[in-house]
């Protein structure tokens, strides 16, 4: 191949994707924090400057992890207790279980979620998210055989999951259902019974009832969501805030900087509702990007499972992607009003500490499927022997296949 030409590989797709929205919330973040209107030099706010800081230790943390061979995670001679995943669980798993415990987690707006480590505060339960994808996904390629037997190996895998959401559920219900749905789209995706996961949907649902029926808060955000303007100076307000937003916006925004409701009147504008700012100052197009940007990402994982030769690698990349769209598309939804208010964030966009590094190196797992893909790819081209070797009758063996 001519030296001159350079082909976009998936990963250059992926760090594009990832460097995009890491500057486009730097902008928003800050824009959402200051307005021209009263600053006409649009000097840098102290929340803008702390984003910038946490953007600063994001974007090494995605390109050294990405740097890093994925197989590491789930290396065969490596025992059990040795295990990365099986050790990120259980901190996960135990620092949720802190945050509960009254004098040391944090609270945050009434919301207990916090664990203060010096200077910073972390989030368990973005701790929790990863740790979930990482642990089925090498539960579901290390079985020699199919989940076939419900309570020998369905129950087996669901438990831990099922630990972990319940830990999140009791401070933090939009984070529990994230992890829970991920966690039945990679079941789905490992090829579990669907007549299993029916067994447990049914429970799963009625406690998730249960968690909104016994806080007074979660009902009123419900019965709020369905009558908005019954009560438009209480839980209605973030609603109706949001909505203007995408009102005045319309096509082409009131240019960045220009928002009017990030002055006091829309709630949590940097974090929850920052989609609601992008709409109002970048309209319709803005919307757009952002949204485009995101599909960039799941785009990537799907390049990566059609390519991949792996079990683990395919389902790293369809978990990771996952966690990343469904955690979008419902703040998205939360802004847009199509469903009632939860309390996530705006991958790489919203204004985040801890989270925002944990996110990408969650990515930065990505970038490495998609980069040993790539290597793959290259050394079939290389060696045409060897592909024909692989696509014959008797293949050898996948790595790690299920």
């Amino acid at each position: 191949m001519d030296a001159s030409i350079y082909r976009l590989r998936l990963q250059d797709i992926l760090a594009i994707c990832v460097l995009a929205l890491l500057a486009f919330g730097a902008i928003m973040v800050q824009s959402a924090s200051t307005s021209v209107l009263a600053d006409p030099k649009w000097s840098w706010s102290p929340l803008g400057l702390k984003d910038l800081i946490f953007i600063g230790l994001s974007i090494p943390t995605f390109f050294i992890v990405g740097r890093i061979d994925y197989d590491w995670l789930i290396e065969e001679r490596r025992s059990a207790l040795t295990s990365p995943v099986l050790w990120m669980f259980l901190l996960s798993a135990g620092a949720c279980a802190m945050v509960l415990v009254p004098h040391i987690g944090v609270s945050v707006n009434g919301a207990r979620r916090w664990l203060k480590l010096g200077p910073v505060q972390i989030q368990p339960s973005e701790l929790a998210k990863w740790a979930a994808v990482l642990f089925l996904a090498v539960w579901l390629t290390r079985k020699p055989k199919p989940l076939d037997r419900f309570f020998v190996d369905f129950i087996p895998t669901s438990i831990p999951i099922g630990i972990l959401a319940l830990l999140v559920v009791i401070q933090d219900f939009g984070t529990a259902a994230l992890i829970t749905v991920c966690a039945i789209t990679m079941l789905l995706a490992g090829k579990v019974k669907l007549r299993h996961l029916i067994i447990i949907i049914f429970p799963t649902l009625a406690a998730a009832v249960w968690f909104i029926a016994h806080k007074e808060y979660r009902m009123r955000r419900i019965t709020a969501f369905m009558h908005p303007w019954d009560n438009p100076q209480g839980e209605g307000y973030h609603m109706i805030q949001s909505l203007l937003c995408f009102s005045t916006g319309g096509i082409f925004g009131r240019g960045l900087g220009n928002g009017i409701q990030k002055l006091g009147y829309l709630p949590e504008d940097t974090t929850d509702f920052i989609f609601a700012v992008i709409s109002e100052e970048l309209g319709l197009f803005g919307a757009m990007l952002t949204v485009a940007l995101y599909l960039g990402i799941i785009y990537v994982a799907w390049q990566v499972i059609k390519q991949k030769k792996d079990d683990f690698g395919r389902m790293l990349a369809f978990g990771i992607a996952s966690m990343i769209g469904l955690q979008a598309a419902i703040n998205i939804a939360v802004a847009t009003v199509s469903v009632p208010t939860k309390g996530l964030s705006l991958p790489l966009i919203s204004a985040g500490g801890s989270g925002l590094i944990i996110t990408c190196a969650a990515l930065g797992v990505l970038y490495s499927v998609a980069r040993s893909g790539e290597l793959e790819a290259e050394t079939d081209a290389e060696n045409p022997d060897l592909q024909d070797q692989q696509t014959s009758p008797t293949p050898p063996p996948l790595r790690h296949a299920a």
